[in-house]
This record gives C-alpha cells, structure tokens and sequence, in this order.
C-alpha cells in the first residue's frame, strides 16, 4: 500500500471517530442536546468537550488527508459566494424557524437573555463539527468514491439525519425535516461555493434563530408538553368550574 493509500484509509478512520462523536452528542449535552432538561444534566465544560474533541479529530483529518482542499472540502470556498449563498441560505432558515414558532406557540417564544451566549457558542460549533464532517470529509469521500453530485448529497444528508438522531420517538417531526433540509441545502451550497464556508455561516444562523424563537437548542417538544402549557392545564387547588356547578344545579 502507497503512503497516500495509507493516509486516505487512516482518514477513513478518523472520519468514522467523527461519525461516533456526533452519535454521541447527547450524554454531552452538546449540539440538538444543549437543553436545560436533558436527562445527562451536563453542564458547560462537558460540552466543552464535546467541541474540542470535534474539532481535534477535524484537525488531525485535516493533516492526514492527502488533499484536504480538493476533495474533502475543508476549505472556505469563494469569498463572494460564501456570503452569498451563506446568507440567502440563513435568510430561509430563520425565517421557516419564525414561522414554525409562530404556528407551534402562537409567537416568538424568546428565552432568557442569559442564555444566548451559550446558545451562540453551541450553534457555531455544532455547524463547523457538522459542516466540516458531513458536507466535507463525508460528502468529499462519496464524491472521490465515484457518486454524482445529487446522490452524494442526498447519501451525506440522510447519514447526517440519522446520527442526529432526531427520528427517534417522542422527538418533534419538525426537527427531522428540518435536520434534513440543512443536510441537503448546505450539501448544495458546499459543491457550488467549493468549501463549506457558506455552509457554516447558513447552519449556524438558522440553528442560532431556532433557538431564539422557540426557546431550544432543538429538542421542540410536541403540542401540551411545554412547561407552560403543562401548567396551563392545572387548577389551583379548591378550584371550582363555574360552568360545571352551573350545569349540575340545573341537573338536579
């Protein structure tokens, strides 16, 4: 075996290292998973973690690919067309976050100010491990391997849907649909800009206006399942229905 047969195949592993990490993005309570109630209780250093190993297995894939930049797409791409296809792309994404929002809650369902820093952090981070991942490394791997455009886009959004784990049950279908469409839209705008700069800028807004306007990370819970609306549902004890006592006096 030839030493660029070598570092391909070792790449091949670290991609696979990558693949792993991102499955296990919930016990780190990184990515879809920075939510207050996750079942991990994780807090900040541990996803801190989850970032840094990220971003040490895309460093070390970095080095031992033979060619980074041409095939695996680790690279900005063209400068105008990294904003333009970046920002139009994030345009889209928040503005089907604000209307899903709207529709779910009836408005804009705005956290705490305290919480968009950390909510900044993960949506950046998340979408360089994602990007660099999925529409790089994987998507270059499926291209190099013979695939056309349109079926390595769709091969690399359909992996990446998977191990975000988002078609679990119980999980809110709208999250599945839209981690699919992220998977294919930014796929799209890595082969066209020639890197995953666009991509990085499109992934991170959308999941950052996401957060902004239903209050999560990702995991949008389904209709009556929110704290206010749970609370909604309960009366204060002693409580009397007016209109029932009403309806049982005629009765009687």
């Amino acid at each position: 075996m030839s030493s660029e047969s070598l570092r391909i195949v070792t790449a091949v592993g670290v991609l696979l290292m990558l693949l792993l990490l991102r499955l296990q993005s919930e016990p780190f309570g990184a990515a879809e998973y920075d939510e207050p109630g996750n079942r991990y209780h994780r807090g900040s250093w541990t996803r801190l973690c989850w970032y840094l190993l990220g971003l040490t297995l895309l460093a070390a894939l970095y080095y031992i690919h033979p060619q980074p930049h041409d095939v695996l797409f680790l690279v900005v791409g063209n400068n105008v067309d990294v904003f333009t296809f970046g920002l139009s792309l994030a345009v889209l994404g928040g503005a089907q976050a604000a209307l899903f929002a709207w529709f779910r809650y009836g408005e804009l369902r705005l956290p705490a100010g305290s919480a968009y820093p950390g909510a900044a952090v993960n949506s950046v981070a998340t979408a360089v491990v994602d990007e660099a991942t999925f529409r790089g490394a994987l998507q270059g791997m499926l291209l190099a391997a013979g695939l056309p455009n349109g079926s390595a886009i769709l091969v690399q959004a359909l992996v990446y849907t998977l191990t975000t784990r988002l078609g679990a049950p119980g999980r809110h279908r709208y999250m599945l649909f839209l981690s699919l469409g992220i998977g294919i839209a930014c796929g799209w705008a890595t082969m066209s800009t020639g890197g995953i700069g666009a991509a990085i800028l499109a992934h991170s807004l959308t999941s950052f206006a996401l957060f902004v306007f239903t209050g999560h990370a990702g995991q949008v819970t389904r209709r009556g399942l929110e704290p206010e609306e749970i609370e909604a549902t309960r009366r204060p004890e002693g409580w009397l229905d007016a209109r029932r006592r009403d309806e049982a006096s005629n009765q009687g």
